[in-house]
């Protein structure tokens, strides 16, 4: 028996909503969930020529508090700076590491790319579709979907799930594409935007220095 999977592309249904907005001249307002400044460099360049954009930043799983303190920091530091055909603002949500925990509470030891990290999607996104409905916004997404990391069919059926909860039109994305993550890093380079070396959460920051462990001990075998 042949068994079609079907796998929507998130780029071009954002293609097909933006074309439309070009033809009607239309320019909406959007939510813009953020992970950090770099992820947010190039969705706030090529976002901007299209809707007026609160960038959100709201991530309880930052760790330690001098880390998300730094990231929040250079969010804010990029909207100031970036140029945008409309105009962006900033909104700080609030940091309450607990609300992470107690949403990760059981899968804390899941490898990153698990449940844990599906549990913290929602987490983020659900409060970004509550900021984005309490603000008369008439789009949310988040800007987790430009890191190869992620999973982009996740986040987007997490998205729309909250987005339908909360009665507020979720923004398909898939940011990768289209050159996005190349494009970020370029951005990142010529705004100097501090790079972290781990999605931001103790568990990943736990992972990220097993793994630099791992890989300096086999160096020093080779040497």
């Amino acid at each position: 028996m042949l068994v079609v999977i079907f796998m929507r592309n998130y780029q071009k249904e954002l293609d097909a909503i933006l074309k439309t907005l070009e033809e009607t001249g239309e320019v909406p307002t959007l939510l813009l969930h953020a992970c950090c400044a770099p992820c947010s460099s190039y969705c706030l360049e090529y976002l901007s020529q299209y809707f007026r954009i609160t960038l959100f930043y709201y991530n309880p799983n930052i760790h330690p508090a001098e880390e998300y303190n730094h990231r929040v920091r250079e969010a804010k530091w990029l909207v100031a700076a970036l140029p945008a055909k409309y105009p962006i603002s900033f909104a700080e949500g609030p940091f309450d590491p607990a609300a992470f925990y107690d949403a990760v509470k059981g899968v804390e030891d899941v490898k990153e790319g698990g449940e844990r990290c599906f549990r913290c999607f929602r987490l983020r996104l659900s409060e970004a579709a509550k900021a984005a409905k309490e603000g008369g916004f008439d789009y949310f997404t988040t800007t987790l979907t430009i890191s190869p990391l992620k999973n982009a069919a996740k986040l987007n059926e997490i998205g729309e799930a909250v987005g339908t909860e909360y009665g507020v039109r979720h923004l398909p994305s898939d940011f990768k594409k289209k050159g996005g993550y190349q494009r970020s890093i370029e951005l990142s380079r010529v705004y100097d935007l501090y790079r972290q070396d781990y999605c931001g959460c103790i568990f990943s920051q736990r992972e990220r220095a097993a793994q630099k462990e791992a890989t300096a001990k086999q160096a020093s075998e080779m040497a």
